[in-house]
């Protein structure tokens, strides 16, 4: 396990943190891809083969899975094909370095959402993942707005009317995560799985502070406590 550190206000070019499954079997790729997409603020778990990608898709709960095909043990198309056959539904980017036309419309055909060939640059990964997740969730614009806040999640920007809101990574995380189930109980359990990765250390007091952070840097009655349930944005 890795204990988390805050590093002060995030950087305006990073992406809140949104929960990633990688499923690819090149090690250094998989290496520089996962560094890569935490620093632009997601929280990535990385499967190494084919039967443990299928195995953390369907028992963990992610935003998007990035899938290379050639996978040992389990194919890539056989694990897209098994997920969506149990109704996984997550917007699912697929990664090879195969050049034939007729592997990608048979990956597109069998549910992936978008297709990228192998060699590629980590930031355009970063990007479709952030467009396939904010259509998954019924939105065309890249702005999240509640009331008088406002959050830009591709820049890592906060307002508050006309007032910018410096936050921290983990802070932009818990808020992009509540502002996206407005109305709805969400659970320290449910914040946890979807801010840290399964190598980091989770510690549910840790919430409650981020919870604290935000209320004064946004306003008390933005977030609301539903004793012994978890929290709802108002």
């Amino acid at each position: 396990m890795r204990a988390e550190a805050e590093h002060g206000p995030i950087a305006r070019t990073r992406e809140a943190a949104i929960r990633i499954l990688l499923v690819e079997d090149d090690l250094e790729l998989a290496r520089r891809l996962k560094q890569g997409l935490e620093q632009s603020g997601f929280a990535v778990d990385h499967a190494e083969t084919g039967q443990d990608g299928l195995f953390l898709g369907a028992t963990e709960d992610y935003d998007a899975a990035v899938l290379d095909l050639g996978l040992p043990e389990v194919p890539g198309l056989t694990v897209l094909k098994k997920w969506r056959a149990a109704g996984r539904d997550l917007p699912i980017l697929i990664l090879t370095g195969r050049a034939a036309w007729t592997e990608r419309v048979e990956g597109l055909n069998a549910g992936a959402d978008d297709y990228m060939a192998k060699p590629f640059q980590v930031a355009e990964v970063a990007a479709r993942l952030n467009a396939l997740i904010r259509r998954a969730s019924g939105r065309s614009s890249p702005l999240l707005r509640r009331g008088d806040i406002e959050l830009n999640p591709a820049e890592g920007v906060v307002r508050v009317g006309e007032t910018t809101i410096e936050l921290t990574a983990k802070e932009l995380a818990i808020l992009l995560y509540l502002m996206s189930r407005p109305g709805r109980i969400v659970s320290q359990d449910q914040l946890c799985d979807h801010v840290y990765d399964l190598d980091s250390q989770r510690q549910s007091n840790t919430i409650e502070v981020y919870i604290g952070r935000l209320r004064r840097k946004l306003g008390r009655d933005v977030i609301r406590t539903v004793r012994g349930l978890g929290y709802r944005f108002e």
